[in-house]
């Protein structure tokens, strides 16, 4: 590593412990515990560790949750995951933009799983959202494994996790328990990003849901993967803020290539145009070559709260994996419902259950 990326690579690491190498040490009870036994002799130090399965947490996810009600949950999962990834690689990317946006819109309820009219799924934000086949085909099977067992919440956020491994992204551990929500409203579907907002309101919305300046840089970080539709990106090419111009932060190469590319507006772009089917850690190396494709990506290297996180991240694709777990598993448990009173588990997932 080069003595000028150590500073910003040093800061990075300073963010990664104030939010904590593990999230799930902050928002539960999986904290070591350590006794003292004193004799005359001596002095004895014990450490205790709970497994996972004893782990829970304050909202009570547990990651044992399904070890005896369900213990074939997580294989019968993996094994969906790898075979519609195996078919379609493309849709490893959009389980991970599924989970994000049920997770921005009354937290991992699975409410964006729902079908109905004037529902979040029908709103314009969410028109190129996929990978719902993926969902129904995994409860499908767990409704014969075990019925009325498995919440389509539980579903949608590891089936995120199991996504990322398959396209060579890192794993991390995910607690269950959460209760799928009955309300899905089209009009809140528009609180997610789009790509055009400007960092202050991505900071304000990432914070309001319990994480960090540091959550928001590596979680679109996600972009290092796939595509988007050139029609949320024209404006940038050819009419930039109305000035009749383009966006002047992109590369006039990359500029020429995205004209070429999006003249229509129906046709799709990688999002990252160096390496789009890898995961790693180059989508942070195109912000600084000015190549980040949507607005909100580029603004990351521009604005002083987040550049340094960028240029950090450029220096090791190990720190951005580790880091991407941890934030992932923050993601996952924004707003959950865990009580009978405040969800359901659905025995279809695009619809309430009818009582």
């Amino acid at each position: 590593m080069c003595n000028s990326s150590l500073p910003l690579f040093l800061l990075l690491v300073f963010c990664i412990v104030l939010a904590s190498a593990d999230p799930y040490y902050r928002n539960s009870d999986y904290k070591p515990s350590s006794s003292y036994t004193t004799t005359t002799s001596d002095t004895v130090f014990s450490l205790k560790v709970p497994t996972l399965d004893e782990t829970t947490f304050d909202n009570l996810l547990s990651f044992g949750y399904y070890r005896k009600s369900c213990p074939q949950f997580e294989s019968i999962l993996h094994n969906k995951v790898k075979e519609w990834i195996k078919k379609d690689y493309s849709l490893g990317a959009s389980l991970m933009r599924l989970h994000f946006h049920d997770c921005s819109v009354r937290g991992c309820d699975g409410s964006i799983l729902l079908k109905h009219d004037g529902s979040e799924r029908t709103a314009e934000a969410s028109k190129t959202l996929r990978g719902f086949e993926v969902v129904d085909d995994i409860k499908r099977e767990l409704e014969k494994q075990c019925p009325k067992t498995v919440s389509c919440a539980d579903i949608l956020t590891a089936a995120a996790r199991d996504a990322t491994v398959e396209v060579g992204g890192p794993y991390w551990a995910v607690p269950y328990g959460r209760k799928d929500g009955k309300v899905s409203i089209a009009e809140e579907a528009a609180l997610v990003p789009m790509g055009h907002e400007n960092i202050t309101s991505m900071i304000e919305f990432f914070q309001s849901r319990g994480m960090s300046v540091l959550d928001l840089v590596v979680l679109s970080g996600a972009h290092t993967i796939g595509r988007t539709s050139c029609g949320s990106i024209q404006y940038r090419l050819y009419n930039y803020q109305g000035t009749g111009k383009p966006d002047p932060t992109i590369d006039p190469k990359y500029l020429n290539f995205l004209q070429r590319k999006c003249r229509w507006a129906s046709e799709y772009v990688d999002l990252d145009a160096t390496t789009p089917k890898i995961f790693d850690n180059v989508y942070y190396i195109n912000l600084k070559k000015k190549m980040g494709l949507l607005s909100t990506d580029q603004l990351l290297y521009s604005d002083r709260r987040t550049a340094p996180l960028v240029s950090a991240l450029t220096a090791t694709h190990s720190v951005f994996e580790h880091q991407f777990a941890v934030s992932m598993g923050k993601l996952g448990i924004v707003d959950v419902l865990t009580d009978q009173d405040e969800g359901e588990i659905r025995t279809n997932c695009n619809f309430v259950n009818a009582y």
